[in-house]
């Protein structure tokens, strides 16, 4: 989640994405989210496991924050909200 291009970022993980982003955009999803209104989806990552989630999840929060960037540029440069097309 993010507020708008490089702006504050979020990570996290859920086993519902619809529910959780509606959780986000109504800031009832996190205090962080909530605070910085982080209501725009601008990458995701799907997985079948949700250890290896949380594991992915966990090296991703260790990333510097550049890194984070160029993740989230290789697959969406405008950073643009990607929340209905994966829905």
């Amino acid at each position: 989640m993010a507020d708008r291009y490089r702006g504050t970022l979020y990570v996290g993980v859920t086993s519902n994405l619809t529910s959780r982003i509606h959780q986000h955009r109504s800031d009832e999803g996190s205090d962080f989210c909530a605070r910085y209104k982080l209501h725009r989806l601008v990458w995701a990552e799907h997985g079948d496991d949700i250890m290896t989630c949380i594991d992915q999840e966990k090296r991703l929060k260790r990333w510097r924050r550049q890194w984070k960037f160029d993740l989230i540029e290789a697959a969406n440069p405008e950073w643009f909200d990607i929340f209905e097309q994966l829905h």
